[in-house]
């Protein structure tokens, strides 16, 4: 496999004056050399703006710390440094991986050092090889998707153009897939959290307020699963939360 993947950068080909300051959402498919070569903001690909990146690699290395763990990923494109985030007592959280295994990774991009690194907020292993292609399947998939919106006037504020297939669509089933499963309780809570619109995100102190028929055991349940699932993370601290969508 060749390098050829390093020209779907997600960014290169964006219109100029595109308006980088909105709030991307959904998940997009990604490898590393993309992530690597975007410039600073959200991850956006031919006008489109995402709020997480999927990433499927090689664990080269681990390093682990009372606060952080840190994985090195390595795809045919390139390395980057992946960093989960420990609370207190949370190492036995931690992802199960091995180095030299595949895992796929949801996060979001930062700089470091002048150095690209993703965030993660969800680390699984990959135990069938068939989803290492898959996933270079939908890079190339969401890059050509991402295109054809833009030429057909999607990015420039024209309107969505319907279908199955379309980008929007690609993006809201990504969503919607990111919260099936959930229960009712889960839901509301799930929703209340997405439509926070706060830069710290929603307190556990509001959530409380908000669902006072949901015990504070029970609550704290709900939103360490969510945070297991990938759907949520903490923000300034343990006790403010935003949606990963």
């Amino acid at each position: 496999m060749n390098d050829s993947f390093g020209d779907f950068n997600a960014t290169q080909t964006a219109p100029a004056g595109a308006a980088s300051s909105q709030k991307g959402e959904g998940i997009v498919p990604l490898v590393v050399k993309q992530i690597v070569d975007a410039p600073e903001g959200n991850i956006e690909m031919f006008g489109m703006q995402y709020a997480m990146a999927c990433v499927v690699g090689i664990v080269r290395n681990i390093e682990t710390s009372s606060t952080k763990i840190t994985y090195t990923l390595e795809d045919h494109s390139g390395r980057i440094d992946a960093h989960y985030w420990l609370e207190e007592g949370d190492t036995l959280k931690a992802p199960e991986v091995m180095v030299n295994n595949y895992v796929k990774v949801y996060g979001t991009t930062r700089s470091q050092a002048g150095q690209k690194t993703l965030m993660v907020f969800k680390l699984l292993p990959i135990l069938d090889p068939n989803e290492v292609c898959t996933h270079l399947l939908e890079v190339l998939n969401a890059r050509y998707k991402a295109e054809d919106y833009q030429s057909k006037g999607g990015a420039t504020g024209g309107t969505s153009y319907g279908g199955a297939g379309s980008i929007a669509d690609f993006t809201a089933s990504q969503s919607n897939a990111i919260v099936s499963g959930l229960d009712p309780k889960q839901q509301a809570v799930f929703q209340a959290i997405k439509g926070n619109v706060s830069e710290e995100g929603i307190s556990r102190k509001e959530l409380k307020a908000k669902f006072s028929h949901i015990s504070s055991s029970e609550l704290n349940n709900i939103l360490d699963f969510m945070i297991s699932e990938g759907h949520i993370y903490s923000s300034i601290d343990a006790d403010h939360f935003i949606c990963t969508m």
